[in-house]
């Protein structure tokens, strides 16, 4: 059966399917819409579509937007195709930024220029921009593999911020993949400190953990203020303070710390380079169990005697007669050497 030509209602069909998809359309969808095999082919010679992969058309022009080149990327490797790894986290906005290669995860054996396919039997596949891709859950797995420690742990509490996961979803996906890497994921999800909002917060809940201070909690409101870290049995908060955030806030974050002292909450404020430069300070510090953690120092700290000081002095040896002096002992005895003769 002949296909009917290019009617009115078959441009504003292609026109809708190719909106839907950031502006890319398949060999078969322009088929269903009504197309003949001919009439495709001469569209892309004369310019009016144009291949960005096998199968694989943008309507008119190169749409420069990111979404519209994994859009691409996941039709043409097949209708079941979801974005996967770094390019679903850079789809949900959980930390790397696009990339390329496109990562794709589909079945069968895919390949196409400037696309990376994954192989999986079953992914569980959900739509965010229009786009076909992998569960936050999911793409989080997926990152366990691929990211350092300090970018995992960013990407579990994006997520968490966005409310995209909850770590009882996460704990039953991991219960469900036992064949993957997932200790990284557990020991992250293993302490529910809130979801941090800074790698600054996770960079010393690290240095908490590694120095084996107890869990504090995270961004609490505290006497009518969000702070960023509280130890709530000693009554202790720590403020961690960034040139991003606290540039242009120096009396606002004092007027709070006055708040906070006089709700009997101690306040210490730690920058990243001291972090940084000198954490065995910090971790005598944040000690909760430490006098500091307590109750603020009261008058200038006396400097402590070290064992070299402590240590007796000895007296100098008297100096050797002046110059002075032995010209004389050496003319008196000239004197007495020429009495003897």
């Amino acid at each position: 059966m002949r296909r009917k030509e290019a009617t009115p209602e078959v441009e504003a069909a292609i026109a809708r399917q190719a909106a839907a998809q950031h502006g890319n359309l398949t060999r078969r969808q322009l088929l269903e819409a009504g197309l003949s095999r001919r009439a495709i082919d001469y569209r892309v010679r004369t310019g009016r579509l144009l291949r960005r992969h096998q199968g694989v058309y943008a309507l008119g022009h190169h749409p420069p937007s990111p979404l519209s080149t994994a859009m691409a990327a996941v039709l043409a490797c097949g209708p079941v195709a979801v974005l996967s790894h770094l390019s679903a986290a850079a789809l949900w906005q959980l930390g790397p930024r696009w990339r390329t290669p496109i990562e794709v995860t589909a079945r069968g054996n895919h390949h196409h220029a400037g696309i990376r396919v994954h192989r999986s039997p079953a992914v569980e596949r959900t739509v965010h921009y229009g786009i076909p891709v992998t569960a936050p859950a999911r793409t989080l797995l997926d990152l366990a593999d691929l990211l350092d420690d300090a970018a995992l742990a960013r990407a579990v509490n994006q997520a968490r911020l966005a409310r995209q996961v909850t770590l009882e979803g996460l704990r039953a996906l991991l219960d469900q993949s036992p064949g993957r890497g997932t200790s990284r994921l557990r020991a992250l999800i293993a302490h529910d400190t809130g979801p941090t909002r800074s790698h600054f917060e996770d960079a010393f809940l690290r240095f908490a953990r590694r120095h084996q201070l107890p869990t504090p909690e995270v961004n609490q409101t505290i006497a009518g203020h969000e702070v960023d870290l509280f130890w709530c049995p000693q009554r202790l908060v720590v403020e961690l303070d960034s040139r991003e955030h606290h540039r242009h806030r120096f009396e606002e974050d004092r007027e709070r710390d006055a708040d906070l002292l006089n709700a009997g909450v101690a306040v210490l404020r730690i920058t990243w380079s001291r972090l940084q430069r000198n954490p065995h300070a910090k971790r005598s510090g944040c000690e909760p169990s430490s006098p500091s953690a307590r109750r603020l120092p009261r008058g200038p700290a006396r400097r402590r005697r070290s064992a070299r000081d402590r240590r007796p002095r000895r007296r100098r040896r008297a100096s050797a007669s002046p110059p002075r002096a032995r010209r004389r002992s050496r003319r008196a005895r000239g004197r007495r050497a020429a009495r003897a003769c």
